[in-house]
This record gives C-alpha cells, structure tokens and sequence, in this order.
C-alpha cells in the first residue's frame, strides 16, 4: 500500500478514533502497520505529502496538529466559555417568566444549544476543518468565511467588552470597601477606567499571549470554582434573609432597572452588569444593631406579606419576551468549540461532543440554582444585576464583598479564552499559511484589548450598540451558521433524512428568532431612544 493510501485511511478515521491516528494508533492490524511505517521516516512522510502536488492535504494536514490539551481542561475551558456574568442576571429572567416557564426555557435552550453542537462536529468532520472560518469558505465561498469571521468577532468582541464593563464598575467599588471609604472621593485608584487598562496589561494580555488555549484550563478551573462560591453564597444568604425584606415596601419606580432597560444589558450574551450600575444606597443613619439595612421605614402588611413572599410559577407580561435571547446568548460557547477542538488530545467527535455535554449540563445546573436562589430570596423585586440586589439590604458584608471578588476574578479569566478565536479569526483571514510569528501573536492580541479598552471608556451607550451586535451575530453562531453549513458540507446523507430535515428546521427556527430579537430591539430603541432617560 502506498504512503498517500496510508494516510487516507488515518485521516478518515471512525468517530471512535483520534483524526490524528498518525499520532495515536488504534487497535487494528492496518492501523499498527500504517503507524509503523510512517513512524519510520515521519519527516520525510510529511514533506512528502505537503508538496505543491498536494496543496488540499497540506491544507488538512497544518490543522490536524496533535492536542495537548486533557479531557477535564478541555471542560473547565468550555464551560468557562459558556459561563459568564449572565448568571447574575437570570434570576430577573426568573421573575419575569415563572418558575416553571423558565425550567422549560431553560432546558430547551440548553438542548437547542447541544444540538447545535452536534451539528458544527459533524461539519467539521465532513468539511475536513477545524475552523469556523474555513467551514464557512468550503460552504459558501468567500461569503460564507465572511459570514463566520464577522459573527465570531463582533459577538467576542462585545463580551469581552461586557466582561471589562465589569472591571470597570466593580473594581472601585470592591476597592473602596476595602479602604472603608463610605463614597468615591475621587482618587486615580478608584477610577475604573484607569483599573480597567491596568488589569488589561497585568493580568489579562499575558493570559492572552499564550500559545495553545488548552494552557488556560487552570484558570478557568479557578475560575469556575469563583462562581461554585458565588452560587454557595447565594443559597446560603437565601436560608438566613426574612421575608419581605424592608426594601420590597419601596415603590416600583424607585427600583434600579427597569425591564426595557434589561434588552439591552441582556441582548448580548453575558452582558448582564454591561454598564449601569445600581446607585441605591442604603440609609446611613440606620441603626447600628440592625443587620439589614433599609433605605425606609416600613409597617408590615400581612396581605403584602403574602403576595411578596409567595412563588409565581407562570408569568406573562412586556418582559417574558426577552428571556429567550437572554438564555440564547447565556449558552452561546460555539465560537470556542473548535478551538478547544483542535487541541483536544486523542481527540474525536465522540470526544469532544461528551466535553460539550458535560459542560452545558454543568452550567445548566448552575444557571437552574443561580436563578432559583435569587428569586427565591428577592421574588419579584430581584433586579437586572443580582448582586446589586444585596446591596439595598447589606450596607457591607465580609461574604458579598468575597463575592464580588470571586465574580470579579472570574470574568477577568474569562476574557483570555474569549480573545483566542477572535485572534484566530484574523489569523486565517489575513495571514492564512503563514508560519507562527510571536511578534503577531502579541500585536493581535493587544490590538484586541486596547480596542475594546477604548469602547469601554468612550462609549456610554455600548450597550445599544452590542445589544443589537449580539442579537444578529450570537444567533448565527447558534443557529443560522452551524445548519447552513451541516446542511451544504455533509454528502453522506440525502436531504430528505432526518437529520437534513432537522437542521432545516433548525435554520428556520434561527432565521425567524433573529427578526423577532431584532424587532425587539428596535422598539425598545423606538420607546427608549438611545441616549434618553428611559434608556439611560
């Protein structure tokens, strides 16, 4: 048998096998008499098969690289990916859907998302590709790797900027307790666009230089273990809270946010803190003794009392529309699967589809407790930005100032794993087949940062701008993109089947969520313009 025959049969490997047989051998006499004869001369093997004759082979061969990356990194990497700052705002989505309504939301976003997983393995096995950009061009052609590059750019780009929005916002007032400051008096280490640009420098552009994302699989193991504390907090000040608290006998109007407001902080995945931040104080001239400090006096009504405290397990009013696209945009990850791919050792689709299952199933466990404890602690009065909740309750706690430490640290690891397809995205538009370059590396990747530093500082309304930048691009990703392409790239099945029925469904159903989002979004624009008060 000749080499180039050998090479075919590891390259068209079983879904039970590594694409990289060549690497790792299975457990059959072709496969052992394939390895052993390319391991005799495997430079030569190579140079052979990446001449100018075989230009498509060498295309394959520079993306089946062999990964170094373990099965449980590859876990903490995906499921830090999916999980970000929007867990702080379910539990407002809670509020606004009913306990019931928003499990079945939940699940079935959860399960819309796995499927759309499936569906981008699968491409990329038929397509011969591990990356977004180059499923897109064998798909579609120069429109379909534009399609992919900018839904892949403008979506990370937004949630990295929500992620430093949180730096921003949340890093001085941390600081401040710290100090034991009662208000910012105006120091430079108390300003956050200063923290945002010195936490940019020191802590995540030398994460983002970083040659393989597998490497950041132990900050995003600390980094899910900040939210598990997060979570543990919650559920704990949950069992030690009365209810009402003094602050539900406020009136409506006096809240932080209202629910138009929420499209635009949750319109983008893990938005949910974007940029405006709480400015309700507690009273401080409450009493000492008092644990809980109110910003009113109240006199307790036992009927109030009941409605207050009691779990809705339906609701339908002007805000359940929008808890969609906030569970949409929470479980988008599709731009980081295969990137952790392609890096994922002995990898195969079995493989990396069981990371991908056990990583949505471990943030819908933590969405499901997240969102459960928060309502069940503030019930109807839960605020778009959970820990600001607290706030109208504790003027300072040792546990959620812990808290907003723990989060704080979690999205500032995040944004290193969120960078990386982006880069990626650049690399194969723009320098596509050339050799790696550490002087490019950096230069991509602090142009990146300081691009997304300078959005966080002068632009106000960022969360109009990304609000509606994530509701087109995120439903591409998860929707639009992952069908079009399985539908266009895999041969072995006819369109009639199952599963080619499926993902036109799926496609369908992605086309016409974009319109009602975006519809969405322009009315709320149209009730609350950009810029004025309603929208802040």
């Amino acid at each position: 048998m000749e080499r180039m025959e050998l090479k075919k049969v590891s390259m068209e490997a079983d879904d039970e096998s590594s694409v990289d047989e060549r690497f790792t051998p299975i457990d059959s006499e072709k496969a052992t008499i394939n390895s052993s004869l390319l391991d005799e001369d495997d430079t030569e093997s190579q140079k052979f098969l990446t001449n100018g004759i075989m230009k498509k082979k060498k295309y394959e061969e520079e993306e089946y690289h062999p990964g170094h990356a373990s099965f449980g990194m590859s876990v903490f990497n995906l499921s830090n990916a999916i999980m970000g700052s929007g867990i702080l705002g379910l539990s407002f989505a809670m509020a606004n859907t009913g306990i019931i309504l928003f499990v079945i939301l939940l699940l079935g976003v959860a399960i819309l998302s796995l499927y759309s997983v499936h569906l981008l393995l699968v491409t990329a096995k038929e397509g011969g590709s591990l990356i977004y950009e180059r499923l897109g061009e064998k798909a579609f052609g120069w429109p379909g790797k534009m399609a992919a590059f900018g839904s892949i750019t403008l979506q990370n780009i937004g949630a990295m900027s929500s992620y430093l929005f949180i730096v921003k916002y949340e890093l001085p007032e941390v600081i401040r307790a710290f100090l034991g400051l009662e208000e910012i008096s105006g120091e430079w280490y108390l300003n956050g666009n200063y923290l945002v640009v010195f936490v940019s420098i020191g802590i995540i552009l030398p994460l983002s230089l970083l040659k393989n994302l597998g490497y950041l699989g132990y900050t995003s193991g600390f980094s899910l273990s900040c939210m598990v504390f997060f979570l543990g907090v919650l559920i704990y000040k949950k069992t030690i809270l009365p209810c009402p608290l003094p602050f539900f006998y406020q009136h409506e109007s006096n809240m932080s946010m209202n629910g138009s407001e929420a499209l635009g902080l949750y319109a983008l995945q893990n938005a949910s803190v974007l940029a405006y931040i709480s400015e309700a104080q507690p009273d401080p001239h409450a009493p000492v003794h008092d644990p809980l400090h109110s910003t009113i006096q109240f006199t307790p009504h036992p009927d109030d009392h009941q409605d207050m405290c009691t779990p809705k397990y339906f609701v339908f009013n002007s805000q359940t529309a929008y808890t969609v696209p906030i569970l949409a945009f929470a479980f988008v990850c599709h731009p980081e699967v295969l990137p952790i791919y392609s890096e994922l050792k002995d990898r195969s689709q079995k493989k990396m589809q069981r990371v991908s299952n056990l990583s949505i199933l471990a943030m819908l466990v933590m969405y499901l407790l997240s969102a459960l404890f928060g309502y069940l602690t503030f019930y109807d009065h839960v605020e778009a930005e959970l820990l600001h909740t607290f706030t109208k309750v504790y003027k300072f706690d040792t546990m959620l100032l812990l808290v907003r430490l723990a989060v704080l640290t979690a999205v500032t690891l995040t944004v290193p794993i969120v960078l990386f397809p982006i880069r990626s995205s650049v690399i194969t538009l723009c320098f596509a087949g050339k050799e790696f370059s550490w002087i490019r590396h950096f230069l991509i990747a602090a142009a990146i940062l300081a691009f997304n530093n300078v959005l966080v500082i002068f632009v106000p309304t960022i969360r109009d701008i990304f609000g509606f930048i994530g509701s087109s691009a995120a439903t591409m990703l998860i929707f639009i993109l992952p069908a079009a392409f399985y539908l266009r790239l895999v041969k072995s099945l006819p369109f009639r089947s199952p599963q080619k029925i499926s993902a036109t469904i799926f496609l369908v159903v992605g086309i016409f969520f974009m319109i009602g989002s975006l519809s969405l979004i322009v009315m709320d624009w149209i009730h609350n313009p950009p810029g004025s008060k309603g929208a802040h």
